[in-house]
């Protein structure tokens, strides 16, 4: 399953790591495409939305309503 997030205050390869690492350690599986550009992090997993919402929110990022 497919799903976009809209992430506050990414702006480096550290936060890349950090998000891509937050969601990875709750789904191994998962691919995680993360844009600087445009504050979007777009995952492909199986794991429900709440959750990968809450491990980007975890790694002290913020969710755009």
């Amino acid at each position: 399953m497919n799903q976009v997030f809209q992430v506050e205050g990414m702006s480096c390869g550290h936060c890349v790591h950090a998000v891509t690492g937050a969601i990875q350690e709750i789904d191994s599986a998962a691919t995680v495409r993360v844009d600087l550009t445009t504050g979007t992090v777009e995952v492909t997993s199986e794991r429900p939305r709440s959750e990968l919402a809450g491990a980007i929110r975890e790694a002290g990022y913020e969710i755009a309503a």
